[in-house]
């Protein structure tokens, strides 16, 4: 069975940086596009990076880019989001997933299936 496994969350005061990863096992995604998304307290779950097969190309929400940074390596199944000049607005729990019917990025976050448990990300001021 397929499975996701996010961490690397906790809190951090604006400007810090911080690594999330996320471990899949039980089937390989190496062919399929990933990503990663938030979702903050009353707020709807929204993308954040994304990232093709074989990581030739990137995707980022506005929000974020230039900040944060998606990386993947299949070697390991795993699937990273290195947060640099985070910010209190950025406060979120972390959900990586996979986009299985996509190669390329994507930023609908309905194309994302197989969830994590998600890694709780607090940025103080």
């Amino acid at each position: 069975q397929a499975h996701l496994a996010e961490s690397g969350g906790g809190l951090v005061q604006a400007g810090d940086s911080l690594k999330l990863s996320c471990v899949a096992s039980g089937r390989t995604f190496t062919n399929d596009a990933m990503g990663w998304l938030r979702q903050a307290p009353g707020k709807e779950r929204e993308f954040v990076a994304g990232i093709s097969r074989g990581g030739g190309s990137v995707l980022y929400a506005d929000s974020v880019k230039g900040r944060f940074f998606i990386s993947r390596d299949d070697a390991k199944n795993t699937l990273f989001l290195e947060m640099t000049n985070p910010k209190p607005e950025d406060t979120a729990l972390y959900y990586c997933g996979a986009a299985t019917s996509y190669y390329g990025p994507t930023s609908r976050v309905r194309a994302y299936e197989f969830w994590g448990q998600g890694t709780q990300v607090t940025v103080s001021s």
